[in-house]
């Protein structure tokens, strides 16, 4: 055999080596889907992960909370007949703001919040979810800062948005993260333990942002947010990445590309006994701008895509679309008795201290009712049926209890009632995420939190206030007003009821096996398309040499 004869052999062995480097076998997929949990040796434990992001949640509400407080918020100033001025308080005194405009400043990190959610949920299939809580809790710290150092309604309501835009990617990624490491008997605890945050970092936020704000001035409540979110942020960055279930882990993507690209223009080059890295190096520098001006789009337009097919999915799964309906009613009732709860209160019953006694009331049964509905929904194993079945249940009792309550006219009696409907009613939070986090695919996860956390607003809590204020305007009646709007939880309880009767599989598992298989093609074709493109065109140039 001669050494013509022999070199067609050994090109086509090379080459069916660098085509191997390429394509990921089938045998690594396992390995790959085990690397979406904790790995042993990281200093994460699912106990500390779940403590991490408490902490980080309370921080949220208690920003929230804080910028309703009194020593926060403020008053304007006022003027008698008499000449007498007093100077405003707070935000609204300093700015000297309107109603209307202080009413925007709370509701302002909505818009940040809606418009983001969507997009750190979609990129999370692209870039490490970890990292992106880490991108949002900077755009936090840095807009909290700024709202310390904002100078009129614009400048703080422009930061006010901003936080809402830190706050999407963790809203959307934390839940995933927690019901990836929980253990499987205690998933619905965890989340409950997660969710319970929200109703105390409100508390605490009032009483932080009154003794701050009062010793300290507002502006200093948010740098001192800014201080204790920082470490959180930075630690995104720095500390070594979790990967989600259901996405392919970013360092085997690089390592796959890593391992394809040099490989192979150096087998191309011992093939001829030629060195045609500096004709390569050349190609690349060639066509750089137009590839990248391509690849970019291609790009986008590849997310743009991936985003339309996800919320596709979303729309056609009945039990995802069935659980947010319900907790959509479920947030308008909810969210116009946070607003309107303490007025209704006070002219119904004439309570003098209506402020103190629902604000009470809300943060006890939130914590105890948000914890012992996670409980209870693992005592009873949970599956979707079993929640569908227990946030319908909670919530028929709930609502009764609380439309008797506002029929009574003694105050010690509506709030005995008021109190057990609240807590049956707060006992949803763990079990309706847990149907949003387990009736969907792993990948689909982060969005399907994204796309609740955006209809629940949308179409719950925004609108529910305005609503409610027109139709007591017209009623005239705050216990007619305050029936009609409990009465919407009976339609809540019926659609999650509706829910028992669905087939609904629990697809966190679906794709263990093959876990990596939809995303990965996706990630590595590209690579493996432009890279054998590489390595068939430059044996034909070297066939022509």
């Amino acid at each position: 055999m001669t050494q013509q004869d022999s070199e067609p052999e050994l090109d086509e062995v090379k080459s069916k080596t660098s085509v191997e480097l390429f394509v990921p076998s089938h045998s690594m997929e396992p390995h790959i889907s085990l690397s979406t949990l904790i790995p042993t040796t990281s200093w994460f434990t699912p106990k500390r992960l779940l403590g991490i992001f408490c902490v980080i949640n309370m921080l949220n509400y208690l920003d929230r909370g804080a910028i309703a407080s009194n020593g926060v918020n403020g008053s304007r100033g006022t003027c008698t007949d008499a000449g007498t001025c007093a100077a405003g308080t707070g935000i609204q005194g300093d700015f000297n703001l309107n109603n209307f405009e202080d009413g925007v400043l709370s509701s302002a990190f909505m818009v940040g919040l809606l418009v983001a959610s969507p997009i750190f949920a979609s990129l999370a299939k692209s870039v490490n979810p970890f990292r992106l809580i880490g991108v949002g809790l900077s755009v936090w710290t840095v807009a909290t800062l700024g709202c310390g150092f904002s100078f009129n309604f614009w400048s703080i309501s422009v930061c006010r948005m901003l936080v809402g835009v830190g706050e999407a990617s963790f809203i959307s990624l934390a839940a995933p993260f927690i019901d990836d490491n929980a253990p499987v008997a205690q998933k619905t605890a965890w989340l409950a333990i997660f969710y319970m945050c929200i109703p105390t970092g409100y508390a605490l936020g009032y009483v932080y942002g009154g003794l701050v704000g009062s010793y300290f001035g507002w502006r200093c409540a948010f740098w001192i947010e800014s201080i204790l979110m920082l470490p959180f942020a930075i630690s995104g960055f720095f500390m070594k990445p979790l990967q989600l279930k259901g996405f392919v882990p970013t360092d085997s993507e690089k390592a796959l590309a890593l391992d394809t690209v040099v490989p192979g223009v150096q087998v191309i080059g011992a093939s001829n006994g030629k060195d045609e890295s500096l004709s390569l190096a050349e190609l690349r520098d060639q066509s750089s701008n137009d590839h990248f001006r391509s690849n970019y789009s291609t790009k986008i337009f590849d997310q743009l895509s991936r985003f339309k097919n996800d919320m596709k999915a979303l729309l056609l799964d009945k039990v995802y679309v069935v659980n947010v309906l319900g907790y959509i009613a479920y947030t308008f009732v909810l969210g116009a008795y946070s607003y309107w709860g303490p007025k209704a209160g006070y002219n119904i019953y004439q309570m003098t201290d209506a402020d103190l006694i629902f604000g009470g009331i809300t943060i006890v049964c939130g914590i105890v009712g948000t914890l012992a509905g996670g409980f209870v929904l693992d005592f009873m194993t949970n599956t979707l049926s079993n929640a569908f079945k227990l946030l319908s249940i909670t919530t028929f009792i709930g609502a009764s209890f609380c439309f008797g309550a506002f029929l009574f006219k003694s105050m010690y009696r509506f709030l005995v009632l008021f109190s057990i409907g609240e807590l049956l009613v707060f006992a949803t939070q763990g079990p309706v995420n847990y149907v949003c986090l387990h009736s969907v695919d792993p990948s689909l996860r982060p969005l399907s939190m994204a796309m609740s956390t955006v209809a629940i607003h949308v179409f719950g809590d925004v609108p529910s206030s305005p609503l409610v204020g027109i139709l007591q305007d017209n009623v005239n009646n705050w216990r007619t007003t305050s029936l009609i709007l409990t009465a919407i939880l009976f339609p809540a309880a019926g659609i999650w009821f509706s829910g028992i009767f669905l087939n609904s599989v629990d697809r966190f598992n679906e794709d263990s096996e093959h876990q990596v298989s939809a995303v990965e093609r996706y990630s590595t074709m590209p690579l493996l398309q432009e890279k054998t493109g590489e390595t068939s065109a430059t044996p034909a140039q070297s066939q022509e040499s």
